[in-house]
């Protein structure tokens, strides 16, 4: 008991402390003979309670993420360094997340066209397909490498890299080496006639090597043992298209043999390939992109313990779904199948009608629909249950698609302002979404919908938001209703509550009420109330996050 009581001192006076040291911080917000100092922190606290109707745990008295970023900044010479304190982590974060430190340290040196970075950084080539390492705090994604990064801008228009390290995974850092180059080059900055037609064409292209000496020993049968290769090597190639309102991007990467467990481990080469075409002109705007991969999981270790889930990934694959941000419509998220692959199709469409038109009325009017639709890829496994035929696989034919719908939606919403003060969004979402393929249970969820968003602004200080959502299904847990009220009393204060409503199976209410205060540079939030276990998802990368229930405080400040 004296120990917890200890602890208990030890985090309270932690807080006091880091409180104490942001408001002396303000003042080293400063810049004097070409030396910024800047950095923000974040502090997430939990103060839980046991709640028997949506299954929280009561995991201890005081839970709290707090991540501490300091940086600085100068002609020639970059430093920066990140404390977190994560030793009572909030729910969703236990087990490899607790613990305390300074798990990211750098510097980087700038001279003329020349960037060093040695120690942590974050780097994405292309489009992420062979590699992406970035910080998604809310996801609990920190996949950083470790090493030395150099960065060469020889001549206007043209991007060379190379780097090598070890990558982050939570408290520690797996042992295999990853290394990479890539290479961008705007080819109109070589061709006059293309800058004189407003015209760009970027080329680019990447390589990744994962070497990985591991002592891990897969058996297929009693007597054959598989032979896991020590180097992986991915590479991937773009082009750039844009002139004026339209865009087209085109993308293709492969992956040599990399058997895992998320592949069965079978010893076949990973590909994907996209290409995305966008249209903004006045008042319309056209998106449409379409992406297939397979056998794309690509992870900095072969040790199934480190590499489950969301963790030790190197790339990262594009949903080519929609960002949902409401409650109801981001209640079924989809999660990118990178072992299995999939054909990912995505069409949007806005349009604005003119004010004093027909349709447009007095203000005028928004209309945006969206088209996502995610399927299987066709697949062939070679019979029989030789060792041969398990390790080979499939074949598959590029462009035929395979009997399972993994993800479908369409989105119509409608924005318009109705008076001065009062504007009114409409939206219907309908979705089928694979509940088994994506999170590994239940079946074909079937879901409509309907959600108002209306915003009423009193005065230039004080404006009043309100939604209601439904959602109507026949599958998993039924039909659910949410309703949200948000004042907002500019410039410092808000005050939000709002309830989350199973009207089908549970009958349960997930509440919230939350008082938001701003002030400078610092945000405090203090609130009560429910949060229900699911998916919380961004881009098509997905992380389980249990219920939970009691009163919140979070703290942001940044200098």
């Amino acid at each position: 008991m004296k120990i917890e009581e200890r602890k208990e001192g030890f985090v309270m006076r932690f807080l006091v402390y880091l409180f104490a040291c942001c408001c002396s911080l303000s003042t080293l917000a400063w810049e004097r003979k070409g030396v910024t100092i800047s950095g923000s922190i974040q502090s997430d606290m939990l103060v839980p309670q046991h709640d028997s109707g949506t299954g929280a745990e009561k995991t201890g008295d005081f839970l709290n993420n707090t991540y501490f970023d300091l940086m600085l900044q100068s002609k020639y010479i970059d430093a920066g360094t990140r404390f977190e304190f994560l030793e009572y982590p909030l729910p969703g974060f236990e087990k490899d997340f607790k613990g305390w430190g300074v798990p990211n340290l750098w510097l980087k040196g700038k001279l003329g066209k020349v960037e060093l970075t040695a120690g942590s950084f974050y780097e994405q080539f292309g489009s992420g397909f062979i590699l992406r390492t970035y910080e998604e705090r809310s996801l609990g994604i920190d996949n950083s490498l470790f090493g030395g990064r150099i960065v060469v801008k020889p001549t206007k228009g043209v991007t060379l890299k190379a780097l090598s390290g070890v990558q982050r995974r939570y408290w520690n850092w797996n042992e295999s080496l990853i290394s990479g180059a890539d290479a961008e080059v705007g080819i109109e900055e070589f061709i006059p006639s293309l800058q004189k037609s407003g015209t760009n064409v970027m080329l680019g292209g990447s390589w990744v090597n994962k070497y990985e000496k591991s002592d891990e020993k897969i058996y297929m049968s009693p007597v054959y043992r598989l032979r896991i290769p020590k180097f992986v090597n991915a590479w991937d190639v773009r082009l750039n298209f844009s002139r004026g309102p339209w865009s087209v991007l085109g993308e293709y990467a492969q992956k040599s043999n990399d058997p895992s467990y998320a592949n069965d481990y079978i010893y076949r080469k990973g590909f994907a390939a996209m290409i995305s075409g966008s249209y903004s002109g006045k008042g319309m705007s056209v998106l449409l992109q379409a992406k297939r991969s397979e056998n794309m999981s690509f992870k900095s270790t072969t040790d199934v313990s480190k590499a489950i889930g969301i963790s030790s990934a190197i790339n990262h694959l594009p949903a080519f779904t929609q960002d949902q941000t409401y409650a109801l419509a981001a209640l079924y998220p989809y999660a990118t199948q990178l072992a299995d692959g999939e054909w990912a199709y995505q069409a949007e469409l806005g349009y604005n009608f003119k004010k004093k038109t027909l349709l447009g009325g007095r203000y005028g009017m928004n209309v945006k629909a969206n088209l996502s639709y995610v399927r299987a890829i066709d697949r062939q496994f070679y019979e029989g249950d030789d060792l041969v035929a398990k390790t080979n696989g499939y074949t598959s034919k590029f462009f035929k698609l395979g009997d399972q719908t993994y993800y479908r939606s369409f989105d119509l919403t409608l924005t318009r302002k109705l008076s001065k003060a009062f504007k009114l969004s409409l939206m219907y979402v309908n979705q089928q979404y694979n509940q088994l393929v994506v999170e590994g249970h239940g079946g074909i969820v079937h879901t409509n919908i309907y959600i108002a968003d209306g915003k009423y602004q009193f005065s230039p200080k004080v404006t009043l938001r309100g939604e209601l959502q439904y959602l109507t299904t026949k599958q998993d847990q039924g039909d659910w209703a949410y309703g949200l009220l948000e004042l907002s009393l500019a410039p410092h204060w808000m005050f939000t509550v709002s309830d989350m409503w199973n009207c089908g199976e549970t009958n349960l209410h997930y509440y919230q009420g939350l008082v938001t205060y701003n002030v400078g540079q610092h945000r405090i939030q203090a609130g009560y109330g429910r949060t229900r276990a699911g998916y919380n998802c961004s881009g098509g990368v997905c992380r389980y996050v249990p219920a939970s229930r009691g009163l919140t405080l979070s703290y942001n400040y940044n200098f």
